[in-house]
């Protein structure tokens, strides 16, 4: 439910048409989508920064189009359209170029977003002459690294300074994120927790809808806060996540995320969106109360940052523990929150949240198998890796106690089988 950290997918389904029209679908190879895409938008001839920005910016749009669920979300089975009018040209059966291929290869898995983001960002584009948009201008990018700009200045001066690549994305298939299955009372494990946590994000913007205890478990609480979000949307009212509840809630997450489009700029981990200012001892407001919270969810993991009260004023213990930080992280200690300061403080709240979400989602999947003495909070301790140990030794798993892919993909398919014959 767009939560996760984006991925490159194997392969990726194209309608060819626009999204109403009464077109066929074709599923490809992702690599050689981009090759396809890559061949008809830009020439072959360009310069090589010219061709490797628009690369970027082509695999950034396509994958956040499957990272935000755009189409399918929207009750489409396809990911992307092949007409320009809504996302990028694809032709299929295109013949592509050798030199095009090479850098399409090279850069598949990067893609541009903002910092201190999540998604690729929907990096649109057009070509500058017929056609022109809030983006990069492909003749415009060749012009530009005809005066010796490299790649990145070429996207910096089109999508902004506040953008970074992301390299080595993993690679695999699509997963649709509807679990398959309506979740009602009774449904327990990762898709109900994933719910739970989107549906508490979405209340932010609807207060109405109620607070739910995200525990993995579809209980009268969660029922509740499900039946509010169908009256409030206009949907059945009958407490249960089937396919349009589900895809109404990943659409209203990315609404209320404004994730879908190049100017809402993407998914952040945070609560709140702008650029980050340079804060000092005897600021207040909300950017200090967000240097605040993220200074508090680091020192629950490094002892050596002290604890903060979010109190949105930027006073001596707020100052201390900035310092703290800075010589956790290796900063210059000076107390004061200048860009490295966030930049590294949001890095290390991005890593810690991750992690602690995908902790939980083990120890849920071995309360569901049965384990009583694992406490889903998020610390891989002692506990968790007897359990894990365990469950690895019945399943026929190295028991070292380490959840990988082999357990990992094990668990989910346990919980499933309990599942089955309950």
């Amino acid at each position: 439910m767009a939560i996760t950290l984006p991925y490159v997918p194997e392969t990726i389904t194209v309608h060819l048409g626009a999204p109403n029209a009464d077109a066929p679908n074709v599923t490809v190879n992702y690599v050689d989508y981009l090759k396809n895409v890559v061949a008809g938008e830009i020439y072959p001839t360009w310069d090589v920064s010219a061709i490797r920005a628009n690369v970027l910016a082509i695999n950034s749009y396509a994958l956040n189009r499957v990272y935000t669920e755009y189409y399918r979300s929207r009750g489409y089975d396809f990911d992307i359209t092949s007409t320009t009018a809504y996302d990028q040209s694809y032709s299929y059966g295109r013949s592509t170029f050798e030199n095009t291929d090479d850098i399409v290869e090279e850069l598949f898995d990067t893609y541009i977003r903002r910092q201190g983001f999540t998604e690729p960002l929907a990096a649109k584009f057009c070509n500058g002459t017929t056609v022109t948009c809030e983006g990069l201008s492909q003749w415009g990018s060749q012009e530009l690294a005809q005066q010796g700009l490299n790649s990145v200045e070429i996207l910096k001066t089109y999508y902004g300074d506040n953008i970074e690549l992301v390299s080595g994305a993993p690679i695999r298939g699509i997963e649709p994120s509807y679990p398959g299955t309506p979740l009602r009372v009774g449904s327990s494990g990762t898709e109900v927790l994933v719910m739970q946590l989107v549906l508490n994000r979405i209340r932010q913007n609807y207060p109405s809808i109620p607070q739910i205890e995200p525990d993995g478990v579809f209980g009268p609480q969660t029922e509740q806060a499900v039946r509010t979000f169908q009256r409030v949307f206009g949907l059945t009212a009958d407490g249960i996540v089937g396919r349009a509840t589900w895809y109404q809630i990943v659409r209203i997450y990315v609404a209320v995320k404004q994730l879908a489009e190049l100017q809402s700029e993407g998914l952040q981990y945070y609560l709140l969106s702008w650029a980050p200012q340079t804060l000092h001892e005897g600021d207040e407001g909300v950017q200090v109360a967000h240097l605040q919270y993220m200074l508090d969810v680091v020192s629950h993991f490094a002892p050596e940052v002290p604890h903060v009260a979010v109190r949105g004023k930027y006073d001596e213990s707020t100052a201390k523990a900035v310092s703290a930080f800075q010589h956790f992280a290796g900063l210059p200690e000076s107390g004061e929150a200048d860009e490295a300061t966030w930049n590294c403080l949001c890095g290390c709240v991005e890593g810690i949240e991750n992690a602690v979400l995908h902790v939980r989602m083990i120890q849920y999947l071995l309360c569901a198998l049965g384990t009583e003495d694992v406490i889903p909070d998020g610390r891989y301790g002692e506990a968790t890796r007897r359990a894990v140990a365990r469950f690895q030794l019945l399943h026929g798993l190295p028991p070292t106690g380490q959840c990988d892919d082999a357990t990992w993909r094990a668990l989910v398919r346990a919980c499933n089988s309990a599942s089955e014959t309950v």
